[in-house]
């Protein structure tokens, strides 16, 4: 397993939309280790593909408040949403920041297991919201589209000249559990 690096808006390739995973082998199941790994070691409870620059609809998540609760989903598909509610969203590539998100409460999701089998869950609450802002990522989606122009560009700011300031200090994994 390895720590991945993780991207950072404004970087251009989080706007990229992620392929479908053809097949599950043991490259899959290699690169689903090492975003666990990441996304643990940022700390996070979520992390798609895309923000470690591997462009595959592939997603892992953990709400759990000891990292017993790992979910993978690869080629996740949102088949229902039902309800609605506003949560305070983090994000590992967007770190430091905090905005109030409405999502649906209340999914149903498709997806393929680390083995390549297909599943159905029904999910709500955080879970909910986490895949949902994972999902997005896969789509070049960031919870910052959700929020006014004005404060999304107050944030691309701060972490341009966060970045300009220290860019020899290698890969940024900082965030805290509440990041997604």
């Amino acid at each position: 397993m390895a720590l991945r690096e993780i991207l950072h808006f404004p970087d251009p390739r989080l706007r990229l939309v992620a392929r479908p995973v053809e097949g599950v082998d043991d490259s899959v199941r290699t690169l689903i280790d090492d975003m666990f790994e990441t996304m643990y070691a940022a700390p996070g409870i979520g992390l798609a593909a895309t923000q470690i620059n591997v462009q595959r609809r592939i997603l892992v998540a953990d709400v759990s408040e000891d990292q017993s609760a790992p979910h993978c989903l690869i080629n996740p598909e949102i088949l229902s949403r039902d309800g609605e509610e506003e949560m305070d969203e983090g994000c590992l590539s967007v770190p430091g920041f905090y905005e109030r998100v409405r999502r649906a409460e209340r999914i149903r999701v498709r997806a393929l297991n680390r083995d390549g089998e297909s599943f159905e869950m029904a999910v709500d609450g955080l879970l909910a919201v986490c895949i949902q802002h994972e999902i997005d990522h896969l789509d070049g989606k960031l919870f910052v589209d959700y929020i006014s122009t004005l404060k999304r560009n107050r944030i691309r700011k701060k972490l341009v000249k966060q970045a300009a300031r220290a860019p020899s200090e290698g890969p940024s994994l900082a965030g805290s559990a509440a990041n997604l």
